[in-house]
């Protein structure tokens, strides 16, 4: 994971321990007010968002101490390997695409960012610049070119 990844994770854990709780002990309390339990539907969704909310903190918490962080500012050399920003251009249609190989956590294609076991990723660790790459899509099988490289 990278370190930005990382940071990223941890604010979402500080966020649902303090605001995210706090609200939901508001909604159990406000539910209680309204009378019986057993058939408080506000109640029991509130419970529900709890629980939700401590199994999602206990996965990221656990997700956190297992984490192998590698700061990608670190990081150089002219192939595609974990935290490179790579720019690549489809050789069917001459569309540009810029991509960071990052953790499975973090991955966000819409940000640019994807997961090392993508198979786009995967069949561009350890290319260089000016190197073909073949994809197996669902749509089918694509080439890319690597344009460049770079980390930071």
């Amino acid at each position: 994971m990278t370190s930005g990844g990382h940071a990223a994770i941890q604010d979402e854990v500080k966020i649902l321990k303090t605001t995210e709780r706090q609200r939901i002990i508001k909604a159990i309390s406000e539910a209680r007010e309204h009378g019986d339990l057993s058939e408080n539907a506000e109640y029991h969704a509130a419970k529900e968002q709890q629980g939700l909310n401590e199994a999602r903190i206990a996965e990221m918490e656990d997700m956190l101490s297992r984490a192998d962080v590698i700061d990608v500012s670190q990081l150089s050399g002219s192939s595609v390997k974990f935290g490179a920003h790579v720019t690549l251009v489809d050789e069917d249609t001459d569309e540009e695409s810029h991509y960071q190989i990052v953790g499975e956590q973090e991955a966000d294609v819409k940000e640019g960012r994807i997961s090392i076991t993508s198979p786009i990723a995967r069949a561009l660790i350890g290319k260089t610049v000016g190197d073909s790459v073949e994809v197996n899509t669902p749509g089918g099988g694509k080439s890319y070119e690597i344009l460049k490289v770079k980390f930071s």
